[in-house]
């Protein structure tokens, strides 16, 4: 009688921290060429028109409940990125992308630790250069053509005739980095279409605090002078020190771009060129909206009222946000390309980004007046309607309040009533403020969670929720909300949070003349039955039956969707994703809360429960031998060799399933799994155990190919897998799609099978090497290299 022995290999943590995972995903890809060619072949046709569609075939569904829509940019619309604009990463990409981990695990990339962009170290650099008494050139941003841009700013456009590259010693005689401190006043615009940015840079000068996180002090012209610079700005996630040598683009003797009303000041055209180089040119930061900078400036998190549409309580919401540190900004949408910076009857400028500095209420004639503050970036050009520098309406206040508030110099800074900042402006955005970011213990903080993650094609990329086939296998993200807001501005009971869902490196993609995927995001109440769990993702069952508490205002192609929720307390998933299926993309999601609210990447925890049979040879069915004796020969045992010539007998007599025929590698891992006596061959009871494996895995492959296509779509991988005995998490998932899946995403039977044979190889090293159930190992190269390369 058999006996079967049941064994559970389960690893300590999630991918996001845990060795097994990183090992599972970076040994699965190694030798993903080699393999091919071992098979005689570098990449698989399609099979028939039945495994195209598989493509975008996962579970049988019922109808959405509800079709999304899709908007475009209101400034630029733009169309869907192409399927190839982000290819999945190679072995070293992922070798990267663990190191990256590893690197914000220990603490790298907040602003107190920065990462160093492009692995350029300020203070090592500076020193070098001091000692060898030389100025600094950066070879990772020349003074050439190509930093100044790619189109319109490209080497061969007449913008850039006469273009000369200049220090400030060469402009100035004195030349300062900063001068009597920072202020508004020191920024102004040039030939780039850069408003936007330059409206964030005004508003960081109003907190000391915020400048000296962007503009590191203790930099001159002076002390330790060796024309090299450095600031510290956000991107994507983490925060990064960005070198920069003082090599400005001149034209006619005068700096091309942001400048200082004085000329002798150029902190600020510093910062600009920093700004430049992460986004790869100057003609990158064209176009764009403040919050953008703010978020870029500070880590924080922005959303955008429509003031058309502007809630009863957004003046006082924004006196609030002020009294924060919140930056803020506004502008006036343009219906065309003729309106941009066309200026209006009063003084105000359209598609153009104006900085918000203040919100006050002062007391007119008895009655309380509601005012904003605003300042062009330009440093002139003022509203002059009423409240405007020197207006009628200002005889009206008391002298105290006038004092207060009163500025009567063309500085690019005005009072307007906030009624009249609702009628003629289209937009305010807020950027919200990270707990690290505010030092006083008199402002209120909101709770910050941070989770960066991938959409990948055939594995985690699924679209909304117009995809049901592929829309479940979207990342996940619990979040549950515990306590009610202390003082609500609407009075209303609920536990106030914000979710940003942000994709990378947006401008990078503009120089590539490739457009933003437009992404959004939905939020589903867990049921009862899941509520406490963080390693149980939601399912079809839900996500496809439930409509969802609360989306986002609507899918967009732009750098990030942010929107302000108030929900009763519980647990909610946060579904992000692309608005059509299949776009390869990456992300950070964000959530700002007002009070406690812990949240996670909701992921199955990585495990195994692999049975394993213990049988003797007198168990063993006689025809079975007989089969064995006749495939083994006189010696009795199977060769790598002889396993892949009946293996691809077997196969090639079968008409359900779709194979290239097995791989020698394939052979050999089930040979290396199963070959307890090492010599490289499978005895009776070893191939006996390979034969029910078999058996196992071609049921679960039939009952998962519903269409009898003969193969398996790679959205259905996750379930199989899991039927076989492995619990994997999306980074694994995605490791395998790119390792084992078609080129139409279909994953056919040699394919399951040597994934599954790999999967349970690694497990099991990883369990030998394991100790005390820490969820991690240790190996030196050369123990890395031995296993890793067979």
């Amino acid at each position: 009688m058999k006996q079967a022995t049941r064994t559970t290999l389960t690893a300590a943590s999630t991918v996001s921290s845990s060795a097994l995972g990183r090992i599972l995903i970076m040994v699965e890809m190694l030798g993903e060429g080699t393999a091919a060619l071992v098979a005689g072949r570098s990449t698989r046709p399609a099979l028939s028109t039945a495994r195209a569609r598989r493509r975008t075939r996962a579970h049988t569904v019922q109808k959405p409940l509800k079709e999304e829509k899709l908007s475009t940019d209101r400034y630029h619309v733009r169309g869907g990125g192409s399927r190839d604009a982000a290819k999945p990463a190679g072995m070293t990409s992922r070798a990267d992308r663990v190191a990256r981990q590893q690197d914000l695990d220990q603490g790298i990339g907040t602003n107190q630790n920065a990462t160093k962009f492009a692995q350029q170290d300020f203070d090592a650099l500076q020193q070098q250069c001091v000692k060898s008494k030389r100025l600094f050139e950066d070879d990772c941003f020349p003074a050439e053509a190509k930093s100044l841009g790619y189109n319109e700013l490209g080497p061969y456009s007449s913008k850039t005739r006469g273009v000369v590259w200049k220090r400030p010693t060469e402009l100035c005689s004195k030349p300062e980095f900063i001068s009597d401190g920072a202020t508004r006043t020191d920024i102004r615009q040039g030939a780039l279409g850069d408003c936007w940015l330059l409206a964030a840079i005004a508003s960081l000068t109003l907190d000391q605090q915020f400048l000296d996180r962007v503009v590191p002090p203790g930099q001159s012209f002076s002390e330790n002078y060796a024309g090299i610079f450095h600031f510290q700005l956000w991107q994507y996630g983490e925060w990064v020190d960005v070198v920069v040598d003082d090599r400005l683009p001149t034209k006619d003797g005068k700096l091309l771009f942001v400048h200082s009303a004085e000329g002798s000041e150029f902190w600020s055209a510093l910062l600009e060129k920093a700004y430049a180089k992460v986004n790869g040119s100057y003609e990158a930061l064209a176009g764009g909206s403040t919050i953008e900078g703010f978020e870029d400036f500070t880590g924080g998190i922005a959303e955008t009222y429509t003031l058309s549409k502007a809630p009863p309580n957004l003046f006082q919401l924004m006196q609030r946000a002020l009294k924060l540190g919140s930056l803020m900004g506004c502008s006036i949408d343009i219906t065309s390309a003729y309106d941009t910076e066309a200026v209006t009857a009063l003084k105000l400028v359209k598609g153009h980004a104006y900085s918000v500095t203040g919100a006050e209420e002062v007391h007119c004639q008895g009655k309380g007046v509601q005012l904003v503050r605003i300042r062009n970036p330009w440093g002139q050009v003022e509203w002059t309607g009423a409240w405007s520098d020197g207006s009628i309406e200002w005889k009206t206040i008391s002298k105290d309040e006038k004092e207060r508030l009163n500025n009567v110099s063309e500085d690019g800074e005005f009072w307007m009533s906030y009624s009249d900042f609702i009628k003629n402006f289209s937009r305010v955005e807020i950027c919200n403020l990270t707990p690290d970011t505010l030092t006083s213990e008199d402002v209120h903080r909101w709770n910050h969670y941070q989770f960066e993650g991938m959409w990948r094609t055939g594995s985690t990329a699924g679209g909304c929720r117009n995809n049901a086939a592929t829309f479940p296998s979207n990342p996940q993200f619990v979040l549950r909300l515990e306590d009610l807001d202390d003082h609500p501005l609407d009075g209303k009971p609920g536990c106030t949070f914000l979710v940003g869902l942000m994709q990378k490196n947006s401008r990078q993609q503009k120089m590539l003349n490739r457009d933003l995927e437009a992404i959004g995001f939905a939020i589903y109440q867990v049921p009862d039955g899941y509520k406490g769990s963080s390693s149980v993702r939601l399912g079809p069952d839900i996500l496809l039956r439930q409509k969802p508490v609360a989306m986002c205002s609507t899918f967009i192609n732009t750098r990030e969707v942010c929107d302000r929720f108030k929900l009763p307390p519980g647990e909610y998933v946060i579904v992000p994703s692309t608005f059509l299926p299949h776009k390869n993309g990456s992300f950070v999601l964000r959530v700002f809360s007002e009070k406690h609210a812990p949240a996670s990447p909701l992921e199955a925890k990585i495990t195994a429960k692999i049975v394993e049979e213990e049988i003797s040879e007198k168990n063993v069915d006689p025809h079975f031998k007989q089969l064995f004796k006749q495939i083994a020969g006189s010696d009795n045992e199977v060769s790598v060799h002889e396993l892949l010539e009946i293996l691809n007998k077997v196969v090639a007599k079968r008409t359900d399933v779709k194979t290239h025929g097995f791989s020698l590698e394939t052979c050999r891992l089930i040979v290396s799994l199963l070959d307890k006596d090492d010599n490289n061959t499978l005895g009776l009871l070893e191939f006996h155990a390979f034969w029910t494996k078999l058996q196992k895995y071609l049921e679960i492959f039939k009952n998962r190919d519903t269409d009898h296509s003969g193969t398996m779509s790679s959205h259905e991988m996750r379930d199989a897998v899991t039927e076989a005995g492995f619990q994997i998490n999306s980074a694994v998932v995605e490791a395998i799609v790119s390792r084992y899946a078609d080129a139409q995403y279909a994953i056919d039977f040699d394919s399951f099978v040597g994934c599954l044979i790999k999967l349970e190889m690694l497990f099991k090293m990883f369990k030998s090497l394991e100790k005390d159930n820490s969820g991690k190992i240790e190996l030196d190269l050369q123990q890395w290299l031995c296993l890793a390369i067979y």
